[in-house]
């Protein structure tokens, strides 16, 4: 099926002012790194809700190198903004798990900021306006995990949940983004390294197979692993079911996953 960019744009703007009709929200709260997908995130917002519904969060940890970029995303925009550094935060918890006998792991060290970003996006979006925390992955980045669960994945609702990184770059063509924003390789934050580089195969290969099936044996080896280790960052909260009745009707299926 041909990517129709402008049929994609209209739905998506759309469902997004439904998304927010459904949380009761105004102010749509995103943390801004300046890469396609928070940049893109941000000018969908502008584009649903006015400029002024928008607040952008700045959260580098510590000195950040190429925070150049996303003040230049909120300037671009024209977007309320504010800058929050959770080094000292990010610190704090490193400290109290080293005194408690703790050794944090690389996965502690790689996760830990991404949490402490999300957690300070819902401190923000509690302290503005009727705030609603939108997130920022994509299809590609989700369909092999690379994501934090509680960090990154979280959010009231994912503009660009099924959409590969391909098709991110389009819509924040159509939406008239400078191609500076577009381009910039996403990263850890940690090790200086990419998306890419730490997964071992392009984004390419991964929007290749989930749109046209195709990819080189190994690389899909790869791909398929990832993807079924990772199912259980997208899945609702597990609860046991024990067969007690609840009698009010429930629109989700949440206390109901039975429900027909």
């Amino acid at each position: 099926m041909e990517f129709n960019v402008q049929l994609q744009l209209a739905g998506l703007l759309e469902w997004m002012h439904q998304q927010m009709t459904a949380c009761y929200g105004k102010t749509a709260v995103i943390g801004i790194s300046g890469g396609k997908d928070s940049s893109v995130v941000a000018a969908l917002a502008a584009a649903a809700y006015g400029k002024d519904n928008v607040m952008g969060v700045l959260m580098p940890d510590g000195v950040q190198p190429d925070i150049d970029y996303s003040h230049g995303l909120v300037d671009t925009l024209g977007i309320p903004h504010v800058t929050i550094n959770i080094h000292d935060a990010v610190q704090g918890v490193v400290r109290q798990l080293e005194q408690a006998g703790l050794t944090p792991s690389r996965q502690t060290l790689v996760n830990l900021p991404s949490r402490i970003r999300m957690s300070t996006l819902y401190a923000v979006a509690q302290s503005v306006e009727q705030g609603i925390v939108i997130n920022t992955s994509n299809l590609s980045e989700d369909w092999v995990g690379y994501c934090t669960i509680y960090g990154d994945s979280a959010g009231a609702f994912s503009p660009l949940g099924m959409y590969t990184t391909e098709e991110v770059i389009a819509l924040g063509r159509a939406l008239g983004l400078p191609e500076r924003f577009l381009i910039k390789p996403p990263s850890d934050g940690l090790t200086g390294l990419t998306d890419e580089d730490n997964l071992g195969f392009t984004y390419h290969a991964v929007n290749e197979y989930i749109r046209r099936g195709v990819a080189d044996e190994a690389i899909k080896a790869q791909i398929e692993r990832k993807h079924a280790a990772s199912r259980f960052k997208f899945q609702t909260l597990p609860v046991y079911q024990n067969g007690l009745p609840i009698v009010p009707e429930e629109p989700t299926d949440y206390y109901n996953p039975n429900k027909k």
